[in-house]
Order: C-alpha cells, then sequence, then structure tokens
C-alpha cells in the first residue's frame, strides 16, 4: 500500500492514454501528434506513449505518487474510453504508487452513475476525471447530476478540467472542441449543490484564472492542482493566491505524460513560493484531501 510518509510528492493528475479493446481508433494519432506539438512531447509525436504501467514504474523511480485517470470523451471524439477497470486493476498491482481515478461521461445517465459506485465499492476509485470541453457539456448542467449523486453518495472526489486545452490544439475546427464549456465559474454551481464533495479544478484555468481563484476561495471544498503549465508560466496573481489564501487548497500536479513531473518540479524550484508553503503544494494538501 501506498505509504505517503515514503513519497517526496503526490502528483494528482495524471493520464491513462491508451484506448483498450484493440489497436488505437482513426484519428487518434493525428489527436495525439496534435497534443505532442502543443505541448512539446515528444514521447505522443513518436506514438510511443507510456502504458499505466510505465507509468508506475517512471514514478516509483522518483518517489512520487501518482493519481491516474483515462477520459472518457467517446461521444465527443468517437475514440474509445481506456476501461476504467483496467486502470484500476493496475492501479492495485501497484498500490504503492499509484492512487486510480475514473472517468464516466455523464450523458450515461443513471448507467453513468451504477459504474461509478460499482468502481468505488469493488474498485477502490478514489474519484472522478470530467473534461468538459472534450465531453462536451457545462459542469452545472442538471442532466449531469445523478452521476454527481452517485460519486458524492461514495464519497469520492470530482476533478474537472478548466481553462485552455491542448486536446485539438491547432488542428482543424479544433477538432470539434468548444472551450466554452471549461470555464470554472460553471463549476460553482456543482460546489454549492454537493457541498460536501471534495471538488479539484485542473490547471490554472487560462484565460478565466481569477474565476478558479474565486471559486475556490469561496468554497470550502473546492481545490485547485497545478497541472498543464509548466511553472514559469503561471501568471502572477496564480503564484500570489497559492502563497497566501490558497496555500492549503494547491495541489501539485503534472499532466503526465504531455508534461512529466521532471519538468514541472525543476521549473517549480524556480518560482517564487515560500518554503513553508512548497510541502503543502507537493505533497501535504494532496494527503489530506486523499485521506492518506
Amino acid at each position: 500500500m501506498l505509504n505517503a510518509d515514503d513519497l517526496i510528492a503526490i502528483d494528482f493528475h495524471t493520464h491513462a492514454e491508451e484506448p483498450c479493446c484493440g489497436p488505437r481508433d482513426d484519428g487518434y494519432d493525428d489527436f495525439q501528434a496534435g497534443m505532442a506539438k502543443y505541448f512539446k512531447n515528444p514521447a505522443g509525436a513518436s506514438g510511443m506513449l507510456p502504458s499505466v504501467q510505465q507509468t508506475a514504474e517512471y514514478f516509483r523511480e522518483r518517489r512520487i505518487g501518482a493519481v491516474i485517470f483515462p477520459v472518457d470523451a467517446e461521444r465527443e471524439t468517437g475514440f474509445r474510453r481506456y476501461s476504467n477497470e483496467e486502470v484500476a486493476q493496475i492501479a492495485a498491482e501497484n498500490d504503492d504508487i499509484l492512487i486510480p481515478f475514473a472517468s464516466i461521461d455523464p450523458a450515461k445517465g443513471k448507467a453513468g452513475a451504477r459504474e461509478a459506485r460499482r468502481l468505488v465499492k469493488e474498485f477502490g476509485v478514489k474519484g472522478f476525471k470530467f473534461h468538459p470541453t472534450m465531453q462536451g457539456f457545462y459542469p452545472n448542467e442538471r442532466w449531469a447530476y445523478p452521476l454527481y449523486e452517485a460519486i458524492a453518495d461514495e464519497g469520492a472526489i470530482m476533478l474537472f478540467h478548466t481553462g485552455q486545452t491542448g486536446v485539438g490544439s491547432g488542428m482543424r475546427g479544433g477538432m470539434g472542441m468548444r472551450l466554452k464549456y471549461s470555464n470554472p465559474v460553471h463549476v460553482d454551481d456543482v460546489a454549492v449543490d454537493f457541498p460536501d464533495t471534495p471538488i479539484v479544478l485542473a490547471h490554472p484555468s487560462f484565460p478565466w484564472t481569477e474565476e478558479g481563484l474565486m471559486v475556490a476561495q469561496h468554497k470550502p471544498n473546492v481545490y485547485i492542482d497545478m497541472s498543464g503549465w509548466s511553472p514559469k508560466y503561471f501568471p502572477k496573481i496564480f503564484v500570489q493566491y497559492a502563497n497566501t489564501i490558497l496555500r492549503k487548497k494547491m495541489l501539485f500536479g503534472s499532466d503526465w505524460p504531455a508534461i512529466t513531473p521532471d519538468r514541472w518540479l525543476k521549473d517549480f524550484e524556480a518560482l517564487d513560493i515560500r518554503e513553508e508553503v512548497r510541502p503543502l503544494i507537493l505533497k501535504d494538501n494532496a494527503r489530506r484531501l486523499l485521506k492518506i
């Protein structure tokens, strides 16, 4: 089992990228090549993205715990999702380092809610990743609430992508991705309606950074993971809040494999963060949130 005392950090945002059930779907290589160009990530461009097992080995070498999840965006992208069960099973085999989250498109309705309950009870899933832009919905749409209710009932965490995305960046029509869905202000309603459920806003929420900070400051159950950007590009106000009133709500996240923790942590060392705040961001806040 994971022993947080042995870790130097907990990465709250890592991806299980590959689809299940065989070879990649048509268009998936182009999608990953676009992501690789956006993040300057050679692994994606070469088509050699790491498996979940390889991810575990990489993080184990660095003594970094990793929250890992697939993204269920079948409806909007046409790409088959990576099986939640498979990701959770591999995480269980590497439970000294991997913390399983899952992903379910809210449009799956009651079937999705049943799946969420089963994943928590039978597979030990700790939280659920939502990507409003990839899944094509506003987080506060009421038809998504049956899934949220199941997650809340099971005591799991909700993690929402916010802000700009590398998905479809530079591709024709942005690969159909609509950025409007990922304004973090839409998560504010979810935080009101599920006040006892931990909610994490992924990324600095650009260009709605201040909206994200606003929601996290105002709602006790809302946190921010700092993934998806190299810390050297963080807006000044984002760093200011991380150093002060949100110091117990900021979480280290890389966005592996698009951004490696090696790169993120190197740039974080140069960031103007108070010494007493660094351990909160790197491990302590995540440990408290995950109850480990």
